[in-house]
């Protein structure tokens, strides 16, 4: 399994400035459970006495298995930025299943779990506590990818040629900047638009436009904080908006600031940290 190859920040805001407050690991699945799972991550943090520190994550279209210490459950996709404040010393593991690859698990509409966490007990029949108790205790991360795939092996579904069908639909939503409306990703995969969001809401759980939505403002995301400020007019075009103010809209309601306002929060803390 590869750890620690060189992953985009996928929605990890500030990834730079969070880096240096936690590790973030990422760990590719066993061929067996790989046609479902994209991969797993491990979160390690250790934040001095009376600190925290919020890291912000922009959703994706993915269902993610969570152990966390008295928390686990599974996540579907999240509409908003989600913040989780660090503090203290602490670890959280997750299976990022691939988009559409925990329906086969679950055989419920993946819409069900947008914002409506699951128990793991109600899937894979286990306390969620020792559950806890054992992977959390291990200081080795391949050992917890042992014990995530010792608990996704014995209910292994039958493998559902529709999630790879789902897989390069989004693949191309994320790569492709012309793709811009449902009906373009719809005609580009031979399926009529109330086709693929019929799709969509059984087995990734948001809709095809929130996608096309998210993938563009995480491009524009990840553009500011590798140049800095933007240009919002130059940025939206490149982006396939025609609209500015459409863009500026767009892009607050998932990141919850104006680009402008996102770009000098990040050189401000820079600054900040300069001088300190």
């Amino acid at each position: 399994m590869n750890a620690n190859i060189p992953w985009p920040s996928m929605g990890v805001l500030r990834m730079q400035e969070g880096s240096r407050r936690f590790r973030l690991t990422r760990h590719d699945p066993s061929e067996e459970l790989a046609f479902f799972v994209k991969h797993y991550w491990v979160v390690r943090w250790d934040v001095p006495d009376g600190a925290t520190y919020p890291q912000e994550v922009l959703p994706n279209p993915c269902v993610n298995l969570v152990v966390e210490r008295g928390k686990s459950a599974i996540f579907g996709p999240s509409k908003q930025k989600f913040t989780y404040p660090l503090h203290g010393r602490g670890c959280v593991f997750g299976v990022k299943f691939k988009p559409g690859g925990f329906h086969p698990f679950s055989r419920r509409p993946a819409a069900h779990l947008t914002d409506q966490p699951l128990s793991i007990g109600s899937v894979f029949g286990v306390n969620a506590g020792e559950l806890e108790d054992a992977m959390l205790s291990e200081p080795e991360e391949s050992r917890m990818i042992e014990l995530a795939e010792a608990l996704l092996r014995p209910k292994l579904p039958p493998r559902d040629e529709q999630v790879p069908f789902i897989g390069r639909i989004v693949d191309r939503i994320r790569e492709d900047r012309s793709l811009t409306r449902v009906d373009q990703a719809a005609d580009a995969f031979g399926l009529s638009v109330r086709g693929l969001q019929r799709l969509f809401h059984q087995y990734v759980g948001v809709t095809p436009k929130w996608v096309i939505q998210l993938y563009r403002l995480h491009n524009a995301a990840e553009a500011m904080e590798q140049s800095g400020p933007p240009d919002s007019l130059e940025l939206s075009m490149e982006l396939g908006y025609h609209d500015q103010a459409h863009f500026i809209k767009d892009f607050k309601a998932i990141v919850g600031r104006t680009p402008e306002q996102h770009a000098k929060g990040r050189i401000g803390r820079e600054e900040a940290e300069k001088s300190s």
